[in-house]
């Protein structure tokens, strides 16, 4: 058994949703267990973070079968959390995580992204803040996100919804990349969404690129263009005390 406190006899965990987010299955190995987690060489495995909730799955080995119900980093280690006996170290097994849920929380994340750069882009307003849920029995995310407005404008959940409605329609793409910090930290777009916050030990920053919209660091996961996002609903704006306004929105399914 391989303890979580002896972090360097654990190797990175490969992470392959940061470069394909529409990987749902994967041959790997396991290469540590403590106390009902599981650490493997690599995963497709979302951990959470960055607002956006873990995923959940299987684990699936010649000695039997376990339920993912929890995913979390530590340090450079993902770790799986499992319902069941885990599965030893130095045994191959087949990951599988829960599609409707990941693609539900991609959709959503996306949708956060598009709010982000029609606000910014109509209002000049900067995002302070957000959180995501993942879908309901019916495939519909929710998700809020907080604002620097004060007030809020005139008719604003109705001229959001409708500019949403627009750049879903516009299907535009949506590109991943990574840029080293320095390159970074000259992007105008990525300063804005505070790029300067990540810690100095980070040299590569990941960028997700709604191309001619929104440009963000970010290490979550997100469709391939916002065609797929669906219909995007405000459900609710509240005040969260001077200058800071949330807007919490539905995301439905595309029809």
């Amino acid at each position: 058994m391989v303890p979580e406190s002896d972090p360097l006899s654990i190797p990175p965990t490969e992470r392959l949703y940061l470069t394909d987010a529409y990987t749902r299955t994967l041959s790997t190995t396991v290469v540590g267990v403590d106390d009902g987690r599981v650490a493997l060489a690599a995963t497709v495995f979302y951990p959470t973070g960055g607002g956006q909730p873990h995923d959940t799955g299987t684990l699936t080995w010649a000695g039997g079968q376990v339920a993912v119900t929890e995913v979390r980093s530590v340090g450079p280690v993902v770790w799986h959390s499992v319902d069941g006996n885990p599965p030893g170290v130095g045994e191959a097994v087949e990951v599988s995580i829960d599609w409707d849920r990941r693609h539900g929380l991609m959709r959503t994340h996306t949708a956060l992204h598009v709010l982000c750069g029609i606000i910014w882009n109509e209002w000049g307003k900067a995002v302070t803040g957000g959180n995501m849920n993942p879908p309901d029995e019916n495939g519909v995310g929710s998700a809020r996100m907080d604002f620097e407005f004060d007030p809020l404008p005139d008719d604003f959940a109705g001229r959001v919804e409708a500019l949403v409605a627009a750049e879903v329609a516009g299907d535009r793409a949506i590109e991943v990349s990574t840029l080293p910090r320095d390159t970074a930290l000259e992007d105008a777009d990525l300063i804005r969404t505070k790029v300067n916050l990540i810690p100095e030990a980070v040299t590569e920053i990941r960028v997700v690129d709604i191309t001619g919209l929104d440009k963000q660091a970010d290490g979550g996961t997100h469709v391939s263009t916002t065609g797929e996002v669906g219909r995007v609903e405000v459900v609710k704006t509240e005040s969260k005390g001077k200058g800071n306004k949330r807007v919490r929105i539905a995301v439905h399914p595309p029809a």
